[in-house]
């Protein structure tokens, strides 16, 4: 397996200061705290709420992807385990354990301060916890369970998400959807008055929103460019780039560049042939969330000649809207509300017009297996995480049916190292290039283009 001095992927110089970004909104939520300025705990929402937070001066920190700052460091289990001892069930998510056994360690055993062992500063004492409905099981009762460690007040945003495909293509359910959300957002900027006893700086809203989807729009045109054979970037580089669009770590003005940089090195490879990886015998996508704990498993992996080209639908931008269509919507809220919606439903969209219907949590990989020329599909069913399993059997079968295209499962967790074998992984992936070897035979007998 890898050792730390093992590199195989070609990883990109832009890559750096985007994945900085993670490390200073850590320390810029500690400094907040010590100069009296709010830090709220967020859910990730899908950006709806993060704009706002940004434009009231607001130091926004992410319990989920401190989650995976634990993992990704060895930090994670002394924190399940205490959320363990507080009778937290463990098939509950990663992500939301992590954060409550930090909760504990901070206010039962600590009196509010941060953990000396926290990784990057921790995460500072927070004045609002906003939670969003958006994807996942926990959301509600995870932060009503940090009651029991703060008394802090909670925002839910309300994210309605269309659950069939009839709800997708009617255009009167979507509008019916963006007129609540506006106004629940409208509403929250009232509460977030009230809070902080200031008044909110609309201009100041409207620019951070622009840059927001601004930011997407160029993150999505790096993500078209490794479409390219041999792909000129790895998944491991996405993990790392994607937090200032993801979370918008930093801020978004000055974040455009930066990808803008990466958009650049990305097509200067495209242009001259290099490849993220030494010699490319397969291309795979990766579904869902990472193991953030064993990602040098990847390396081992780049060393067989595996490339991962796309992955993480969740952690993607959506398909842009149009700018004339930007442009038109005068009230900040609703652009970003719009922006929203097209995350949400935008993949879908394009499988109905391929004659395929599906989960929404699917279709991006359907999409993706033809146009990223996918020699196979790594499945990643998580322990502790219904929402981004879930799918992962549909889209699998789909997958094999429509594009004779195989998948691997590798069962695992985003955060609990203890429940990912990387050895057995390991072992079963040797054995699937014999698979991914017939099926690219299968699918040039049947005509499919690759």
């Amino acid at each position: 397996m890898s050792s730390g001095r093992k590199r195989v992927i070609r990883r990109l110089e832009s890559m750096r200061p985007l994945r900085a970004k993670v490390d200073q909104s850590y320390m810029d939520s500690v400094k907040a705290m010590q100069e009296g300025k709010p830090v709220a705990w967020c859910m990730f929402n899908v950006w709806i709420g993060d704009v706002i937070l940004k434009a009231m001066d607001i130091v926004a920190v992410y319990p989920e992807n401190y989650g995976a700052v634990c993992a990704a460091f060895g930090a994670a289990e002394k924190y399940l385990n205490l959320a363990d001892s507080d009778g937290i069930p463990s098939h509950v998510c990663g992500y939301s354990r992590n954060c409550l056994g930090y909760a504990i360690r901070m206010f039962k055993e600590l009196n509010g301060q941060i953990p000396p062992e926290a990784p990057l500063g921790g995460m500072a004492k927070p004045v609002l916890l906003l939670a969003s409905s958006t994807g996942c099981d926990p959301r509600y009762k995870w932060f009503q369970l940090l009651g029991r460690y703060m008394d802090v007040p909670i925002w839910t945003l309300d994210t309605p998400t269309p659950s069939t495909i009839e709800h997708i293509m009617d255009e009167k359910y979507g509008e019916q959807v963006i007129r609540f959300m506006t106004k629940d957002l409208k509403e929250f900027v009232k509460f977030l008055e009230k809070l902080l006893g200031k008044k909110m700086d609309w201009a100041k809203l409207d620019e951070i929103i622009n840059a927001t989807i601004e930011i997407h729009r160029v993150w999505f045109e790096v993500n078209e460019l490794r479409k390219a054979v041999p792909c000129p970037m790895h998944s491991r580089d996405f993990w790392s780039a994607m937090p200032p669009a993801l979370f918008l770590a930093g801020d978004p003005r000055e974040s455009v560049k930066l990808y803008q940089d990466l958009y650049k090195e990305v097509k200067y490879r495209v242009d001259n042939g290099i490849g993220a990886i030494p010699e490319e015998k397969y291309r795979l996508m990766f579904s869902e969330l990472p193991p953030w704990h064993s990602l040098g498993f990847f390396e081992d992996l780049a060393e067989r000649g595996w490339n991962f080209v796309i992955e993480s639908w969740s952690y993607h931008p959506p398909i842009p809207l149009s700018k004339d269509l930007l442009e038109k919507i005068e009230d900040p809220l609703e652009r970003i509300v719009r922006h929203f919606y097209q995350f949400i439903t935008g993949y879908a969209r394009e499988t109905i017009k391929m004659g395929i219907k599906c989960y929404s949590f699917s279709a991006p990989y359907l999409v993706w297996a033809k146009d990223y020329k996918v020699d196979g599909a790594m499945l990643h069913p998580l322990i502790t995480c219904r929402a981004a399993t879930s799918h992962l059997y549909e889209m699998g079968e789909m997958l094999m049916r429509v594009f004779k295209v195989p998948s691997l499962v590798v069962e695992g967790d985003i955060v609990d190292l203890r429940v990912f074998n990387a050895e057995d992984a390991l072992r079963k992936a040797e054995a699937f290039e014999e698979t991914m070897q017939h099926y690219k035979d299968e699918r040039k007998k049947a005509g499919l283009g690759w």
